[in-house]
Order: C-alpha cells, then sequence, then structure tokens
C-alpha cells in the first residue's frame, strides 16, 4: 500500500496503499475513478459518505487497520469522553467506512510534552479471502518525519492506496515503512492515488490541538471502533508440520476468529 502527504506550505503524496482520483470521467489508465468529484481537502467524512453512497458491501463492514507509530510513541482513539490508549506498538482496530475517528500521539521521540491529534477516515476496504481479514489489514504508519513536519506547522495529508497490480513496483516492502510519492504544489493527492491504485483511507495530520469546549465536535461524534486480537506469526515449524504456508497462516488467522460484522460492535 502507498500513502500520500500535503502541509501547508508543500504537497506531498504518501504511499503505503493510497489511489488518486481524477477530475475527469475516465482515468489515464482507462478505467472509472473510484472516488469521482471528490477532492483530499473535502470536509472529513465527505469522501467516505460518498462512497457509501455506491452501494456494495461497506455499510457496516468493520475493515481492519493497523496503526504504527515511531518506537515508543503512544496512540489513543477518542471514544465520546476521553482519549483510550491502545495496548501494544501496533494495535490492530476494526473501523467503519465513511467514519471519521479521532487520534492521539504523545509520548513522540525527541519531543517531549508534544501532542498531535490526527483523523483517519476510511473510504473504502479491502477484499482478503474469508478468514483473513486481520493478515491484511490496512497499514497507517506515521513516520518521525511526519510527525515532526506537523509539528513544525504543515498540515499532513495522505491517501493511502492499494496498488494496481499492473502497475505497481517491484519493490519489496519494509517493515513498519510505507513507500511515498510525492506531488507537486495545486496537485491532489486524492487524485493522484486513484490513477496509481484504489483509495482505501484519508488521514489528515496537523499542529491543532483543542480546546476542552471543543472535545466532542472535534471528535466526529466519536464512531464505534473494535479492538482487534493481533495475528500471531506463522512459525517455520507450523508451515513445515502442517502443510502450505497458506494454510497455516489461515489457522492462525481463524484462531481466535473475531466477527467483523455490526452486531459485535461496541464503544469504547
Amino acid at each position: 500500500m502507498t500513502v500520500t502527504r500535503r502541509s501547508a506550505f508543500a504537497i506531498w503524496i504518501w504511499a503505503v496503499a493510497s489511489l488518486a482520483v481524477t477530475a475527469t470521467a475516465q482515468s489515464p489508465l482507462g478505467r472509472t475513478p473510484m472516488v469521482p468529484l471528490h477532492r483530499a481537502d473535502m470536509v472529513p467524512g465527505a469522501v467516505g459518505q460518498g462512497q457509501l453512497l455506491r452501494g456494495g458491501p461497506l455499510p457496516g463492514y468493520f475493515q481492519p487497520v493497523s496503526l504504527q507509530a515511531p518506537q515508543g510513541a503512544h496512540i489513543a482513539i477518542w471514544a465520546g469522553d476521553r482519549y483510550v490508549p491502545f495496548d501494544g506498538s501496533t494495535p490492530l482496530v476494526g473501523m467503519l467506512i465513511g467514519q471519521v475517528y479521532r487520534l492521539k500521539i504523545t509520548r513522540i521521540p525527541g519531543k517531549p510534552g508534544a501532542e498531535l491529534y490526527p483523523t483517519l477516515e476510511l473510504v473504502n476496504r479491502l477484499y482478503p479471502p474469508p478468514g483473513l481479514e486481520r493478515k491484511y489489514p490496512v497499514p497507517i504508519v506515521f513516520s518521525q518525519e511526519e510527525l515532526e513536519m506537523a509539528l513544525e506547522g504543515y498540515f499532513v495529508t495522505r491517501v493511502v492506496y492499494l496498488e494496481n497490480p499492473n502497475e505497481a513496483l517491484p519493490v519489496r516492502d519494509r517493515k513498519g515503512e510505507q513507500r511515498v510519492v510525492e506531488v507537486g504544489h495545486g496537485e491532489d493527492p486524492l487524485q493522484t492515488a486513484d490513477v496509481l491504485g484504489r483509495p482505501v483511507a484519508i488521514v489528515r495530520l496537523g499542529s491543532r490541538i483543542p480546546t476542552r469546549n471543543e472535545l466532542d465536535p472535534f471528535g466526529y461524534g466519536a464512531p464505534p471502533y473494535q479492538v482487534l486480537p493481533p495475528v500471531k506469526e506463522v512459525s517455520a515449524t507450523a508451515r513445515a508440520t502442517g502443510g502450505s504456508v497458506e494454510r497455516a497462516i489461515e489457522r492462525s488467522a481463524r484462531v481466535p476468529r473475531v466477527p467483523l460484522s455490526p452486531t459485535a460492535t461496541r464503544r469504547q
């Protein structure tokens, strides 16, 4: 996956799993854009809600998301009356398509006392084999460079997209890192991402800290989410004794199995 990024002084596209959308009826790749008539600078939630109107298996689906920050940093999520911290360095969270989630990042390495409050908006979902949803989450990586840019006054916009397999670069991703595609001033990262693949998430990150009186609207209503158990790594022994790698991964992904349905929703 690839991510896009933009600030108040420069516009970037950050590659994790992002897509950009073209303003024309047809993209340069000869296919219909996934998010036509939308831009990354629209009000948070507008793009995701527009995607829901297109129909399909999007409403009510909790898309697994992997949240990653620099070692030592803490990530929390707004739950309606407070920020609830996640356990572990890489929490796995089920989030609804079309909703906006407010996060809080603290204990940033080299920045004592600094706090950042990014938003995360899912605009589409992934379609892994049944039972492997947690094995293939949408990765959201907050890099040290990106956090420092926000603290310096930049407004960073990242569009995460799933690469077009026919256009993807033959480069192996490194764990905890995401490839970045930069866009020039005046270009829309969402449109660029739509050309390169299929947009799935938009992250907006600035340096603004909310006041006590605006915590609730700042949190966009605190939509429901699910804290999912991480998928255990498949050992070499398991692969050797259990047959194929795919079968071993599938067994680890299904034990325990967390239902990703609206009935399993709970507000933290």
